[in-house]
Parts: C-alpha cells; structure tokens; sequence
C-alpha cells in the first residue's frame, strides 16, 4: 500500500518533530505525538510499552538532557516510515552516539500507533569529555 501524499506528508512532519522533541521537548510532549494506545520497543526484543503513560515514563529518561538528533535516512511505504538518525547525548563525563533505526506505524491523522528500535550497546560510541 502506497502512503497518499497528505498521509506521507504528515508522516514526514511527525518523524521530524519526533527528533526535534529528542533534545528540546519535555517526555509528555515526545509521547503527545503517539496515539493513545500505541505501542513502543525500544530496543526491539525488550518488554513493550503500551499507552502514553508508560511511552511518557520511557522517554523520561530524556527530560533535561543535552542531546540532539540528525535524520540521516527516511523511508515511507503506506504507513510505515523506517529512518536512521543519530543521537548525541552530552553528559558530564562523555558525549554518547547512538544511531538507531527505527520502524514506526502511524494512524491517519500522523499519530505514531508503534515504534520498534533497532540498535544494540554495539552501535553506541562513548567519548571522554
């Protein structure tokens, strides 16, 4: 199934805002962009969170960190968008580099219904500050 123009539109739109959110927004407004029962497995093969309340808790992780996300890679087919980014994490004691691929579903209105995350400790690099 081929994404019409307006559902691809606002699938771009809701992946870009997601990786602004990554290091400007609060964990409540990352999860605003999820549908109310939506899923979330990050990384793919650990437990799955389900609903806005454990996506929120998840991405409480982020809320005061100094971290910024670059899409390097977008894809959408119907409504399923996979994209490569890179997230760098500035803490105190070292900068750290993630670059995961994630998978996501999104509802017509450009919710994200599910996202699956794939990456591994392998894909991190961490470097002394």
């Amino acid at each position: 199934m081929t994404a019409t123009p307006d559902l691809s539109d606002r699938i771009r739109a809701a992946v870009i805002t997601y990786l602004d959110r990554i290091g400007t927004a609060s964990s409540s407004q990352i999860a605003e962009l999820y549908a109310i029962d939506a899923t979330l497995e990050d990384p793919a093969g650990s437990p799955t969170r389900t609903g806005r309340a454990e996506i929120t808790d998840f991405y409480r992780g982020l809320d005061n960190v100094d971290a910024h996300a670059e899409l390097l890679t977008l894809r959408i087919s119907g409504t399923t968008a996979a994209f490569h980014f890179r997230v760098t994490t500035n803490l105190p004691q070292a900068t750290v580099v993630v670059e995961p691929i994630d998978v996501m579903t999104f509802d017509q209105t450009g919710h994200i219904t599910s996202m699956r995350a794939i990456w591994s400790p392998a894909d991190m690099t961490m470097t002394p500050s």
